[in-house]
């Protein structure tokens, strides 16, 4: 396992790369800082995502968990930079409650990268599982232009 921070204005993003995947994000600055040239493309890459250069990241990505975690992160990873959908949509787009999808969104292990922060609740912003919560999801889809959505 190797690891790498990179300073954005969200925090400091650790990223987690393991057997030529990214596994994890949290929001930690560890005193190790590996290299390698998937950490290497993924730190450019969040820093040009957070420059405002980058809409979609193109990583290896690997989400451990049930079939039904990473369907979930699959549909998350398909709404587009700047839009929204809701829990309910992305359930019923997947058969499932909009309950399960939201604790699903909340287990996402990369954040930002897999952007549980464009999914809202039927009346609008809900909860984010990241350091600073709610504030975090907000700065996030207004660094989208997605700040007319947050209603």
């Amino acid at each position: 396992m190797k690891q790498r921070s990179v300073p954005t204005q969200f925090g400091n993003l650790t990223l987690t790369e393991e057997d030529g995947a990214i596994t994890r994000l949290d929001w930690t600055r560890v005193a190790q800082q590996d290299n390698s040239p998937l950490l290497d493309r993924a730190a450019a890459q969040l820093t040009a995502y957070d420059a405002g250069d980058l809409e979609d990241f193109d990583l290896p990505l690997r989400v451990g968990g049930t079939d039904f975690q990473r369907d979930v992160c699959a549909a998350m990873s398909a709404i587009p930079f700047g839009y929204t959908l809701t829990y309910g949509e992305i359930a019923k787009a997947l058969g499932v409650p909009a309950q399960a999808v939201g604790q699903a969104c909340g287990g996402n292990p990369i954040p930002v990268i897999i952007p549980c922060h464009r999914v809202m609740g039927a009346k609008g912003l809900t909860g984010f599982s990241g350091r600073g919560g709610v504030e975090t999801k907000v700065a996030l889809l207004r660094h989208e232009g997605a700040a007319g959505l947050l209603i």
